[in-house]
Parts: structure tokens; sequence; C-alpha cells
């Protein structure tokens, strides 16, 4: 949980809340500081894509502290930094370490230590994620109006490198193998054996989820970051939109809970026809809606196929592919995500200046949700013949 909730430092919503005095500082434009985001997180993707395999060979008490204090380096170099090089160096950190990496280390501890109730213990893990989102804007608004954006950053570093990094090595420092599994056997997958990554990519499964794993991230990404858009759009502020975010989290946490109670009980194969339903029937209200409160319930959606996301995607992977390859495998998914999230922005932001809003957009976006929901349908059916047939 706390490195779920440590990720929130690199997370789109938390550098959001520092883009506009970013942006003055360093005079950049609109599409400048959008470029350089989505080129740095580009870059963290395809680092992730290499190094996500330490998951595999390090210690979780060691790789966790270290990603935490590399962390802390990026948020000095915000803190202290006034070229545009050394932004950019330090967001490719930021989003590497936070959005990638903890929430990999996260996710991949909790896939491989538990077995029988592994949906549950991903979704209270993922608890930090909602626990960030509801904690963190308020005092950081308040934070950076008190001492700066700048100084700000440097409060982060500091509750890195003295908080956080101290704590993931004492937390982590017992490795816990399952019962019934040494630690060199791990629980296998398909056909009873551990998948590596090149197995992987030649299996029909992973190129067919990848649509659902893109999703996800593109619209999860693109609807926090045009918040100021819609606002201008629909006549509405910031501040009235606000609780859309607690909403999102509050629900998000439910969802996560049930799903991952889902996931054990059932199979994590057979929510697949589920999670894209409700994230499709939140982006269909956003552009009709004429009220505040419409735009709240939509953020309500999203945050059931948030919340189903984040169990789902930590118990179906290390069921199908085993768990000895378990970091090496979720580095792929996780890239794939972080890709959606990198594109999303650009390719929304080019729309809406060829005249197509955002809540324009969301129609399009509901749609193709639940089109995916149909064609996951199909999939689910299949993997579900393909485990019966291994006697999964």
């Amino acid at each position: 949980m706390l490195l779920a909730f440590a990720s929130s430092f690199g997370q789109t919503w938390f550098i959001s809340l520092f883009a506009g005095h970013i942006k003055a500082d360093f005079g950049l434009t609109d599409g400048a500081w959008g470029s350089l985001y989505t080129a740095a997180t580009l870059a963290s993707a395809a680092l992730l894509l290499m190094r996500g395999s330490l998951a595999d060979t390090v210690p979780l008490s060691r790789l966790g502290p270290l990603n935490a204090a590399l962390l802390a380096c990026a948020a000095l170099a915000l803190c202290l930094g006034s070229s545009i090089a050394l932004l950019g160096l330090a967001i490719f950190l930021l989003r590497f370490c936070g959005q990638g990496m903890f929430s990999h280390i996260s996710v991949t501890a909790m896939g491989r230590w538990f077995v029988a109730t592994r949906g549950r213990a991903v979704s209270i893990a993922g608890l930090g994620y909602s626990l960030g989102e509801v904690l963190l804007p308020v005092p950081v608004v308040l934070l950076i109006g008190w001492i700066g954006w700048q100084a700000s950053w440097g409060v982060v570093a500091a509750l890195m490198a003295l908080v956080i990094a101290p704590m993931l090595f004492l937390l982590l420092a017992e490795n816990r193998a399952p019962g019934g599994y040494s630690t060199a056997s791990g629980n296998p997958g398909l056909t009873n054996r551990h998948w590596s990554r090149a197995e992987v990519l030649r299996h029909w499964l992973f190129a067919a989820l990848t649509p659902i794993l893109l999703t996800h991230g593109f619209i999860g990404t693109v609807v926090f970051f045009h918040q100021a858009h819609v606002a201008t759009v629909k006549g509405w502020t910031l501040t009235a939109m606000a609780p859309g975010l607690i909403a999102y989290s509050t629900v998000s946490v439910i969802a996560a809970l049930a799903a991952g109670w889902a996931c054990d009980r059932y199979g994590a194969h057979r929510l697949l026809p589920i999670m894209t339903l409700p994230m499709g029937i939140g982006m269909l209200m956003i552009g009709p809606a004429d009220t505040v409160g419409v735009w709240i319930t939509a953020l309500g959606f999203l945050g059931v196929t948030s919340g189903i996301a984040n169990a789902l995607w930590g118990a179906l992977l290390p069921a199908v592919y085993g768990t000895n390859h378990l970091g090496a495998i979720r580095a792929l998914a996780t890239s794939v995500m972080v890709v959606s999230t990198a594109i999303g922005p650009g390719i929304t932001g080019i729309l809406i200046d060829l005249g197509i809003t955002f809540p324009e957009q969301g129609a399009a976006m509901g749609f193709w949700c639940l089109g995916l929901a149909v064609y996951a349908l199909f999939l689910s059916r299949r993997l579900t013949a393909e485990m019966a047939a291994s006697g999964d």
C-alpha cells in the first residue's frame, strides 16, 4: 500500500498541480509542456520495459528504497533546477520511478506472494492509490501557496529520502513466499509452467489484451488532464468540479475490494467483459452533461473501472503466466499502459486544437469502451476454455 501511495508523486494528477507554475517559470506553451511531458513518459515506459525485470532478481527490500532515493533525486532536481533540460530529466525520473516502478513493484509483490487470496491482496495494496488521490491534493496546493512550487518539491524529496525509503526497507525486509511454494518454484500458470516474457509475446492473449490495456490508461489520464478545458467548455469552475476526484477515489476503493473478492471467487479473467462498461457509461455522460453533478457521477463510473482494473491486472497475469518471471511480464503490461498515458494528452489535445472539444470526444470514447466490452466477452470465453484445458 505504501508503494502504491508513493507512486502518487509521479502520477499525472499530482504533477498537474504544478503545471501552471512550471509553464510560467520556464516560458513553456501548452504545446511545449505537453510535448515534453509526452517525451518523458514515453522514455520512462521504454526504461521500464528494459529494467522491470529487476523485480524478479533484486530483493524488494533494496529495490523499493533505491527507487525512492531516485525519485527523491528527481524531486530535488525540480527544487533546484532552472534549465529545461533538467526539467525534462526530472519529469522522466518522476514518471519512471513513480507511475512506473512503484506501481510495478507493489503489484508484482502481491501477485508473487499470494495465491488463494491474490485478488484481495492486490486490491488492498491498491488502496494506496486512492489514499494519495484523497489526502495529497489539498495539502500540496496549500504548500505551493505557502512556500512556492520549487520548495514544495524539496519537501517531496525529504519525505522520500527520510520517511518512505526507510519504511520500505523495513516493510519489505522479509520475502513472503506463499505457503506450499518455495521461492524458487513459485506458483505456475497455464500448462503448469512459468512463462518467460518471450513466450508471453508469442502467446495470443497478450496481443488480445493490448486494446484493453491501452484504453484504461488512455481515458483515465485524459479525463483529468483536460479538466480545465472541460470547465471552460461547460462554464463550470474547477472548485465545483473538485468533488469529482473524491467520488472517483471513493468508488474506486469499493470497486477494487469487490473485484478482488470476485477475482478470487470466480477468476480474474471472468471480469474482463465487465471492466470497460462503467467507463463507457461515464464517458457518454460527459458530452451532454449540463450540471457539475453529472460530471461527478461520470467520474464515479470511471472509478468503478479503475477499481476493477487495479484488482484484475494484478491477479490475471500471475494466474495465466506464473510467478517466476512476473516482474518481466508485468513490466511489459505496465509499459503498454504507460505509453497510453503518454500519447493520450497529445492526441486529444490536437483534436481540441482542431475544434473537437473533449466532451465531444467523450462520446466516441464511450462507444469504444462499450464495444470493447463485447470484444472482451469472446476473449474471456476463449481464455476460460484454455484454462480449463490446462486444469486451472
